[in-house]
């Protein structure tokens, strides 16, 4: 593409209120490549916009049918995002359209956020800051709690792939006895250097473990994973952690084994749904962490994943093979 070249046109944005379009710092790097339509002035006329070559989906549009018909000249769905089990990518292939997501680019930043829910889910230190603030200060005395703590400690982490094992190499600075169920083993190499003991059956690991963190891909045999037999199995003081999709744990299990002590505590990032309605019993529970879906919400991912769906549907538009395909 030339300085002389117009350029591409590509549309994004949600017609929800809820959620804004883009940043401005998302903006910066678009329309360096591209001319930017968002979904509100698509709709006033979509016959102006025939020539749409991407859609760029953060928040929205809904890709339907009736979008599809409207976008002859489609090349490429880039979703800036890890998971695409918001997209029908059926539906798009079948119109030889291609898609692409953001994977790589955000694994620092989900692995420091599990670390941190986990840490802070085992010393309380939510409950404490909330009872420094109303006026109470920790006594050192025998009847005032201590905590657990995450050095030393045994972790499951179910779904050992690019995240996974990258918070592997962050837990293993804290002398974490490492477990891992995947679908998959990992090579020699890559379970010596994390020290790391794989599990085939998931059932037979949980028992083993104080800390268990959930980084699956949500599809029909994730969805659910971790349920009422599982929390059966957990140790009564083991702490469930999440940050992949709310679904693939069993939520209304979970707040079961909560209540009855089958485990200990709950550290998550995604729920079912997202965001929770304000009264769950989820909020209500001292010994659950919620954040909303921030793992990967720092500057640098974020603005990392903007430049790979760029380069995505750069390659797409060029012919060229996408650097971050998803996958059939």
């Amino acid at each position: 593409m030339t300085d002389e070249t117009p350029k591409p046109r590509i549309l994004t944005g949600s017609l929800d209120p809820k959620y804004p379009s883009l940043s401005s710092d998302y903006v910066n790097i678009l329309e360096k490549h591209f001319v930017i339509v968002y979904r509100k002035d698509f709709e006033k006329d979509p016959s102006k916009f025939q020539d749409i070559a991407a859609i760029l989906w953060r928040f929205g549009p809904k890709i339907d049918e009736e979008l599809l018909n409207k976008l002859p000249n489609l090349k490429l769905v880039a979703t800036v995002s890890v998971g695409y089990d918001h997209i029908n990518t059926a539906l798009i292939r079948n119109r030889g359209i291609k898609l692409s997501h953001t994977p790589n680019v955000m694994n620092d930043a989900i692995a420091e956020l599990g670390l941190t829910l986990m840490i802070v889910a085992a010393r309380h230190v939510v409950r404490f800051i909330e009872e420094y603030k109303n006026g109470a200060y920790p006594k050192m005395t025998p009847a005032y709690d201590v905590t657990p703590q995450f050095s030393g400690s045994t972790l499951g982490i179910i779904g050992m792939g690019r995240i996974g094992y990258t918070l592997a190499t962050r837990a293993k600075a804290f002398r974490v006895n490492i477990l891992y169920h995947n679908r998959t083993r990992r090579s020699a190499a890559d379970e010596k250097a994390i020290g790391a003991t794989y599990f085939r059956n998931l059932n037979e690991m949980l028992p083993h473990c104080d800390f268990v963190m959930v980084l699956v891909n949500l599809t029909p045999e994730t969805t659910h994973i971790m349920g009422a037999e599982q929390f059966k199995l957990m140790k009564k003081s083991a702490i469930l952690a999440n940050c992949s999709r709310g679904q693939v744990v069993d939520q209304e299990a979970l707040v079961r084994a909560l209540k009855v002590g089958e485990i200990g505590g709950a550290a998550l990032d995604v729920t079912t749904p997202e965001p929770l309605p304000n009264n769950h019993e989820l909020f209500k529970m001292s010994n659950v962490i919620l954040t909303p879906h921030i793992s990967s919400q720092t500057r640098e991912t974020r603005n990392a994943q903007m430049q790979l769906a760029v380069d995505n549907i750069l390659a797409a538009l060029d012919g060229r093979e996408l650097p971050s395909e998803i996958p059939h």
